[in-house]
């Protein structure tokens, strides 16, 4: 039995290709068979949005509406590995697996806030969190709203804000998480002084926001490793966690996949790069040209089911950082098909 997509309203049963301007991709027509699932789309694709703008009518036989399609369970990627459909088409609807891979915006340091948010959009990838470059720490509560506008506007969804140096002054504590409650920041990267972690714990639990703690690698006197976040929040309150950076974890010759399993359980923010050296030397390189076993850390991710922000901080290229964020998005695209 054959059926095409229709946008809502057209009745017609001719089979016709139907073009969705709203999102990054052209649908040509879906073809059921006894045996097989064909779809035609071009690479850039979320089944979800196709679903929500388009209903599914059948060539020859009754009408098969967006509810029915919905109640078969075509919706969502975990049943639709129930019903037996190829993992290829599982991959095209969400080429990451589940994982919530973005970028953070001091990859995109050069440029302004619209332009960031354009090649964001542009790498094919829905969530952001924001430096303060793109969003300054002394803006108006307006100015942080605006900002968030902006973001949901384009499609993309808001992860966080930082990595923030944080000194142990109440009135600045105040201040930034002022500045991510407004903006709608559920997570606040960052680096406080050990002296103020108690007030940041605080904060944390009155304005019910997660902190991720980010490590610094070889020249960091803090938090060097993640394990050394991991030792100062663990008996603390549950919103206080890490951010670890992988780059930095390598640098200072730790085993990464051995990190995230035992930090998942405070872990609200990953920042995936690569590095050429694991040595405190080492230099950002474009994602899958460097040393680090990304295939074994996109596998450990996976592993703890982690559902934070997995972001890009492509470092290297600041002029002209698209090539290497696009290859780096590629290649962890290419790992996770694998």
């Amino acid at each position: 039995m054959g059926y095409h997509l229709a946008r809502r309203g057209d009745r017609t049963s001719k089979p016709a290709p139907t073009k969705a301007s709203r999102f990054t991709f052209h649908v040509s027509r879906i073809t059921f068979h006894a045996s097989r699932f064909t779809f035609h789309f071009s690479p850039i694709f979320h089944l979800e949005k196709c679903l929500d703008f388009l209903t599914v009518e059948p060539m020859k036989t009754n009408r098969f509406t967006r509810r029915e399609f919905v109640k078969t369970g075509l919706l969502g990627c975990t049943t639709l590995a129930g019903m037996g459909l190829p993992t290829g088409l599982l991959a095209a609807a969400d080429p990451y697996h589940g994982l919530k891979v973005g970028i953070t915006t001091y990859t995109l340091r050069k440029f302004s806030l619209d332009q960031a948010i354009a090649m964001t959009r542009e790498a094919g990838v829905k969530y952001i969190s924001l430096k303060e470059v793109h969003l300054a720490l002394k803006s108006t509560k307006e100015q942080r709203q605006e900002a968030r506008k902006k973001v949901e506007a384009a499609g993309l969804v808001l992860m966080g804000g930082g990595v923030i140096y944080i000194k142990n002054n109440e009135e600045e504590i105040r201040n930034i998480f002022d500045y991510a409650r407004d903006a709608g920041m559920p997570t606040i990267v960052c680096s406080p002084d050990l002296d103020a972690l108690d007030s940041v714990e605080k904060m944390a639990k009155k304005y019910d926001l997660r902190i991720a703690i980010h490590n610094h690698g070889p020249g960091d006197k803090k938090y060097p490793s993640p394990h050394d976040v991991w030792r100062l929040v663990k008996d603390r309150d549950a919103r206080m966690g890490l951010c670890m950076d992988v780059g930095h974890t390598v640098r200072i010759g730790e085993d990464p996949v051995a990190a995230i399993k035992e930090c998942a359980s405070r872990m609200y923010e990953f920042h995936m790069k690569d590095v050429n050296s694991a040595t405190a030397s080492g230099k950002p390189v474009e994602v899958g040209k460097g040393v680090i076993d990304i295939p074994g850390v996109l596998k450990a991710l996976l592993a703890v089911k982690f559902g934070y922000h997995v972001a890009l901080e492509y470092e290297a290229e600041a002029d002209n950082p698209m090539p290497g964020v696009l290859g780096s998005y590629a290649y962890m695209r290419k790992v996770l098909a694998s």
